[in-house]
């Protein structure tokens, strides 16, 4: 089976802020991103968790895509400019895909 290299790119953002990220990626020409509900963690200021919680103005999303490599820098550039603002994280890794001309 013959693989492509891309960059999967990962953004966990709160909540309030998911619908400016996913506006940012799709103006930057991401085909398909997926998004999960975080339920908390541990961090630079201790544990958290959304949990009890009567808004969502706590609560995170971890939203995650993968993009062909040459097209990487151009989204995180895009996504950086909401998440700069806001309490989030942006991650970028190498992986492998079987369909190149999905991404």
């Amino acid at each position: 089976m013959e693989t492509h290299r891309a960059k999967r790119i990962e953004i966990m953002i709160e909540t309030p802020a998911l619908r400016r990220v996913r506006r940012a990626l799709e103006q930057a020409g991401v085909r398909g991103y997926s998004i999960l509900p975080v339920q908390g963690g541990y961090g630079r200021t201790g544990s958290w968790s959304g949990e009890g919680e009567v808004s969502i103005a706590s609560n995170m999303d971890l939203v995650w895509c993968i993009v062909a490599e040459a097209r990487a820098e151009a989204v995180v550039d895009a996504v950086f400019s909401v998440v700069d603002r806001q309490i989030g994280i942006v991650t970028i890794s190498d992986c492998e895909v079987v369909r190149r001309d999905r991404f």
